[in-house]
């Protein structure tokens, strides 16, 4: 049982930095958001952004889709993007609010673009280096089921 505390642990650290790499590699690709300070300040507002991204995430999102599901449907999931930009724009000003150095300009492109390169990138990034919990279940799906028991049956010999 502690194993499986330890990658699921692991997990999370292995999908911290990734998030945290896409964060700075959008800090470098897209204009408008920025990451300010030396080297050392910059990957601690970086973890920190990305750590305040991923639980806005998990808290927000399922929130959002439950009761935009009509706004979803209608727009074939495209509203997704307007709402994760919203969600990037939600962490600019979190971090604003604990005087980290990042910041994202505007919605339109800005944080709208952001938010889908961080999604891509880190999504590729996922599927090569895939944390902890996810080799467990990969192997678990791959083996095939042992095959069934035979009962012992006596044959009626002549």
């Amino acid at each position: 049982m502690e194993q499986r505390g330890t990658i699921t642990r692991m997990g999370i650290v292995i999908r911290l930095a990734v998030s945290a790499f896409t964060v700075w590699l959008a800090t470098l690709v897209i204009d408008g958001i920025t990451v300010e300070g030396t080297t050392g300040r910059k990957v601690l507002t970086v973890l920190v952004v990305a750590a305040i991204f991923g639980i806005v995430n998990a808290v927000l999102r399922p929130i959002i889709k439950t009761i935009g599901c009509w706004a979803y449907l209608l727009t074939l999931g495209l509203v997704s993007l307007a709402v994760n930009g919203l969600l990037l724009m939600l962490t600019s000003w979190i971090a604003e609010k604990l005087d980290l150095a990042f910041h994202v300009d505007e919605f339109w492109p800005t944080a709208v673009l952001g938010a889908l390169f961080i999604g891509i990138v880190s999504w590729v990034i996922n599927l090569v280096i895939p944390d902890g919990g996810d080799k467990d279940r990969n192997n678990s799906r791959r083996q095939p089921p042992p095959p069934p028991r035979q009962q012992y049956r006596p044959q009626n010999y002549r």
